[in-house]
């Protein structure tokens, strides 16, 4: 059952987790993480994606697959609160040898369903999954997570053609819409124009959220499949959200914090969280003291 303080929760611990394993790294992606951690919170807290941490294979679980690879920290930071690892391997990202490397391995990282990281690719690798649980007549969705800059890539739109013409009904693709790429802003490296009109001329559901409201979030992403159309979701968010300092920044694209800029932005993390709580809480007094 959808529980919005729960989702809320489990996203300020994926920020915290992002920025602590970053850390510890000394390398890595901390901007397009933190744009989409409430994306995911949604997906995996929020009732949306079926999974059993306990058995990652299930044949009946939804499948999610992250095409902006470089942004595996807040898939690893999710799959850790989910219980598929022990949260103490967050802290070994991207040593030598370790489960979870710098873009996600399905041969290493228990939930991880496909290897990503070369940008494009992931869309067709989703359609393709769509397509063979559709022909075999099973329930389950395939969710996709795309960066906007990464819709520079031709592949994505040969899979925008191909999920349509296949009436992709169980596939999502979201599309993490920061506004900024690694050489800065999409619209100066290149402009991408109406991304929602673009997907419904290709022949897809189309719409567009604020990518940090959760209950905005949790309605697209739960909401019915269109009949014999693949829906894609534009969620507005901001690069670096939930750390001053990272916010709205091109050049946090690929830079991780010091120890201190990591202290600094744990503690502003936490702190939203606790006013967010407080708050939630106030609107529940709120309700009940009006309705009793």
């Amino acid at each position: 059952m959808y529980n919005r303080t729960r989702v809320c929760e489990q996203a300020v611990k994926i920020r915290l987790d992002i920025i602590t394993m970053l850390a510890a790294a000394g390398s890595g992606h901390p901007g397009g993480s933190l744009s989409a951690a409430d994306i995911v919170a949604t997906l995996y807290f929020g009732d949306v994606l079926n999974f059993d941490a306990k058995n990652p294979q299930d044949p009946a679980r939804d499948r999610f697959v992250l095409c902006k690879g470089h942004a595996a920290p807040v898939l690893y930071a999710a799959l850790a609160q989910a219980g598929y690892f022990d949260k103490k391997e967050l802290l070994n990202l991207r040593k030598l040898g370790a489960m979870l490397q710098g873009h996600p391995d399905a041969l290493k990282t228990p939930g991880v369903e496909v290897s990503t990281g070369s940008l494009g690719q992931g869309l067709s690798i989703a359609c393709g999954m769509a397509a063979a649980l559709k022909a075999a007549g099973g329930p389950q969705r395939v969710f996709t997570l795309l960066g906007d800059g990464e819709l520079q890539e031709g592949q994505v739109w040969e899979a925008a053609l191909f999920a349509p013409h296949y009436r992709l009904d169980n596939l999502v693709a979201i599309i993490d819409s920061n506004g900024l790429q690694i050489d800065g802003a999409c619209c100066d490296v290149m402009a991408l124009g109406d991304i929602a009109g673009k997907f419904r001329a290709f022949g897809w559901d189309a719409c567009e959220v604020d990518g940090h409201d959760i209950d905005a979030l949790h309605a697209v992403l739960s909401a019915a499949p269109c009949a014999d159309k693949p829906r894609a979701i534009i969620a507005h968010t901001e690069k670096g959200k939930g750390v001053s300092f990272m916010e709205g920044v091109a050049s946090w694209h690929g830079v991780t914090p010091c120890e201190k800029q990591a202290r600094e932005a744990c503690a502003e993390i936490e702190c939203a969280g606790n006013e967010a709580r407080d708050r939630a809480r106030d609107s529940v007094s709120s309700e009940g003291g009006h309705h009793g």
